[in-house]
């Protein structure tokens, strides 16, 4: 029998989860001051999942247009419908033309304007003089920034000799009797191995859980893993009822077509070719920010003016643009409207649909990237942990993330956390003492799985989560239907627990890693649906019908009640409870924004 004293063990001074982008800033600052650092990722580096993010990373240059970080943190403020941190979002804004310069000084092949500046195009919710026009913040690499930005960090990596354990998967926080973090648990792909990995500080960057949802732009790897460890870690998660459903994905196929597009200059079109979003938000049209602009297309649908012969989605119209600045500034676009529409964008509108793309909330963390837990009414770090990116909650997204910030928010707190443990992390202290059952937890899954050769299929598992997810944690959502999906996705844990392997070789076992990963998948879908139920109120991407026009708060639109939920939801997997904390109003140096309606 394998116990945790017969496992492998391996030293470094971080251990840092996941590959992407907020990873790999982090790795590199880390690397860079001589600490040891591991880096785990399920797949090569290059196809983390940044590698999908198109349009840009925001940052107030004003090389195009007029622009300050003062108009950048007020349109995140408004954006996030004021459940963003004020101080955590000041602190991103204004360290935004800071991590973008470092970026180009990495070699990140930013498009240029003629006088050798970065160029930048418009972005939905992006303004400037406080809403009053859009504005040009939105630092691109044609559609392909992402791709151009996880290459740079990765060769930047390489040359500072960062060491990555390619295709391995971390499982399970290890939390010593005192509650600090000294390692992680984790499987080596390739042999099928279990190992120790002591670690001063562990760091946990493994982007979002968007395939809780049927219809997503997330790859396959999504799947909340580092949710999942803070979860059965006893660590809460933080405002997981807020989900972004991205405008244009794919109408059938989910794959993503960059707000780019429509800061290009791109319309959305109903069924009787009116460019709709005109009537919704008359100064900033189809720039409007995300959740808003997904609402409208839903109601356009749910109106019968959905285009098609089910008259189920919108069409976004670019042909006007030009083939050559179509080709130019959306190549990606292009082909993936050939491959997956069958449309010729330079020629005729392609089919769209609001698509399941970014969670909003996380793991509770700090400016520094430190993670916290809630103790006598305070936030307090979590010794020797770690969260950056999509799977952390800062919180500078609040309820609704304006686009081009998730790139920015993985530059500026990748870079932070790294600054962070660097002051406090001394590569010549010992490690702390491993608990003698570090393990154990880790093991008695892995043994579980194997034994239950007559369970469940872990994929039949999954799809009917997906399917319970899509269908009671929309865009639309009531309370009625909610309340209903948080019965089923309780129900669903149970089978969950009676997942099992028809195959228990060691080598590239697929199915144990999917079996895994659907159990870190409950965790984010378990939080999602119950803290969704709880908030009884319509904010950002969180619109319930019961509440959209609530006559007791008519200073608020949409049912947006701000004397009773402007606050943190925490939820718990023990006992699958939920708790809550105020949003920090107060920002860093800047007035504060006081709460007001959201127009455009």
């Amino acid at each position: 029998m394998t116990t945790t004293a017969s496992l492998s063990k391996r030293k470094f001074d971080v251990v840092i989860v996941g590959a992407g982008g907020s990873g790999m800033r982090a790795s590199l600052q880390l690397a860079r001051a001589g600490l040891k650092v591991a880096v785990l990722s399920k797949v090569f580096p290059t196809r983390s999942h940044t590698v999908a993010a198109q349009g840009g990373v925001s940052a107030s240059l004003g090389n195009m247009s007029e622009d300050s970080w003062e108009y950048h943190f007020y349109d995140t403020v408004k954006g996030s419908d004021w459940l963003g941190d004020q101080d955590a979002i000041e602190f991103m804004c204004r360290e935004a033309p800071k991590v973008v310069y470092e970026l180009e000084h990495f070699g990140m092949p930013f498009d240029r304007n003629p006088d050798g500046t970065i160029y930048q195009r418009p972005f939905g919710g992006h303004t400037a003089n406080y809403g009053e026009k859009p504005v040009q913040r939105a630092c691109a690499a044609a559609d392909r920034t992402g791709h151009a930005m996880l290459h740079t960090l990765y060769q930047a990596n390489v040359s500072a000799k960062t060491t990555f354990f390619v295709e391995w998967m971390a499982l399970d926080l290890i939390r010593d009797a005192s509650g600090d973090v000294v390692g992680v648990t984790a499987l080596e792909m390739e042999t099928g191995d279990t190992y120790v990995l002591e670690a001063k500080t562990v760091l946990l960057a493994t982007g979002g859980a968007g395939r809780i949802f049927q219809s997503s732009t997330n790859a396959f790897i999504n799947t909340g893993d580092g949710l999942g460890m803070a979860a059965r870690a006893g660590i809460a998660l933080q405002d997981m009822e807020f989900w972004q459903f991205h405008p244009t994905g794919v109408a059938g196929a989910g794959v993503l077509l960059t707000e780019g597009c429509r800061g290009e200059g791109a319309i959305l079109l109903n069924s009787n070719g009116e460019r709709f979003m005109e009537r919704y938000a008359p100064t900033l049209k189809d720039l409007a920010p995300r959740d808003f602009v997904s609402r409208c297309m839903g109601q356009e649908i749910l109106e019968g003016r959905g285009c098609g012969p089910n008259k189920d989605y919108i069409h976004m119209k670019l042909d006007h643009l030009g083939a050559d600045t179509i080709h130019k500034r959306l190549p990606s676009v292009y082909e993936i409207g050939v491959n997956f529409a069958n449309v010729d964008v330079t020629r005729e509108p392609i089919p769209v649909v609001p698509t399941i793309h970014y969670q909003m909330g996380g793991i509770p963390t700090n400016i520094h990237g430190q993670v916290v837990e809630r103790f006598n009414g305070e936030d307090r770090p979590v010794n020797g942990l770690y969260a950056v990116g999509e799977c952390s909650c800062v919180s500078v997204h609040g309820a609704n993330r304006l686009g081009t910030n998730s790139l920015l928010d993985l530059l500026v707190f990748g870079k932070a956390a790294g600054n962070h443990i660097i002051a406090n992390v001394n590569p010549k202290q010992e490690h702390k003492d491993l608990p003698k059952d570090a393990a154990d937890k880790t093991l008695a899954r892995l043994a579980r799985l194997d034994s239950a050769k007559n369970g469940e299929y872990a994929q039949d598992v999954a799809n009917d989560m997906r399917a319970i997810m899509q269908t009671h944690a929309g865009v639309f959502r009531s309370q009625e239907s909610m309340d209903a999906g948080v019965q089923k996705i309780n129900a669903l844990r149970e089978r969950v627990g009676a997942i099992g392997l028809k195959d228990n070789s060691k080598v590239f076992n697929t199915a144990r890693i999917e079996a895994l990963e659907v159990e870190n998948l409950m965790e984010a879908a378990q939080a999602t649906m119950t803290s969704a139920a709880a908030r009884k109120e319509c904010r950002g991407a969180h619109l319930v019908r019961d509440y959209e026009h609530d006559v007791n708060h008519p200073t608020c639109p949409l049912g947006r009640n701000d004397a009773e939920w402007m606050k943190h939801t925490l939820w718990y997997q023990d006992g699958n409870k939920l708790d809550y904390k105020p949003v920090r109003m107060k920002p860093l140096t800047a007035e504060t924004v006081p709460p007001k309606p959201r127009t455009f």
